[in-house]
């Protein structure tokens, strides 16, 4: 009887170990699984500030992809676009959006899926009649504005443009263009017609000089590459959903 009890609190003890083991394995399962998520975007069309908290079309498609794939600890920061570029590139669990995809930036990034094609138009004001652009390489005799490192700024400094003036994000660009600081900046429509509207200006003061055909981009959400591969799979699956369903177009609409 006795080595019957002796038996039966070992039993015990070592049904109690792996018990223990077991529930330490899950326990580090799950803190490995918990991952708190910063997603960074620049003030655009696409993502801004609207009392206080990162809202606009794009941020939505962040929020409702996140929500969806059961991601829901994350943080929505707004930067300029450099910083915001910087951090995606070096920190882990980090989302960026919305960035366009290059064969450079390739690599360097966990591709999830694209928002919409974007456009770029060189616009000069419409009073400067002055400036004479028939071609991309006019422009270089004249201060272009440009937002520092975006993949515009990439494209003309590699095209040989010299004198480019850097800014950090699109809306200080927009205003020296305003302030004659530079003569012509590359901007989406989306954008233009947006930062018209803050700065209550009408839009037909800008002219549309061109469509730059070269650098028409296509942007995308993407992961740093030390995010971790399930967050990556199951983000990308929740954006699949909200395409198929119809409501990243739907999100992506301006209203």
């Amino acid at each position: 009887m006795r080595m019957n009890c002796l038996q039966s609190r070992r039993g015990y003890g070592t049904r109690l170990r792996h018990g223990m083991a077991t529930l330490l394995l899950a326990l580090a399962a799950g803190q490995s699984q918990a991952v708190t998520l910063e997603a960074v975007t620049e003030d655009s069309s696409y993502s801004y500030l609207e009392n206080g908290r990162v809202a606009g079309p794009a941020t939505a498609v962040v929020t409702a992809t996140l929500n969806r794939a059961g991601l829901s600890d994350y943080r929505l920061m707004l930067y300029p676009w450099a910083r915001a570029y910087d951090i995606a590139l070096a920190e882990p669990n980090v989302l960026i959006y919305p960035i366009i995809r290059t064969q450079e930036r390739e690599a360097s990034f966990k591709w999830i899926g694209e928002f919409e094609e974007i456009q770029t138009v060189l616009y000069k004001l419409r009073r400067r009649t002055d400036l004479h652009l028939h071609e991309l390489a006019d422009a270089k005799a004249y201060d272009t504005g440009v937002v520092r490192d975006d993949v515009r700024h990439q494209y003309l400094r590699d095209s040989g443009f010299t004198r480019l003036v850097m800014s950090a994000t699109a809306m200080d660009n927009f205003r020296k263009l305003l302030a004659g600081q530079v003569d012509v900046i590359p901007l989406s429509p989306r954008d233009a017609r947006r930062f018209c509207e803050q700065l209550h200006i009408p839009f037909e003061e800008l002219d549309p000089v061109m469509t730059l055909e070269q650098i028409t981009a296509h942007a995308y959400l993407a992961f740093s590459l030390t995010t971790p591969d399930e967050v990556v799979r199951r983000a990308t699956e929740a954006f699949d959903q909200l395409k198929q369903d119809g409501e990243l177009q739907k999100l992506m609409t301006p209203r």
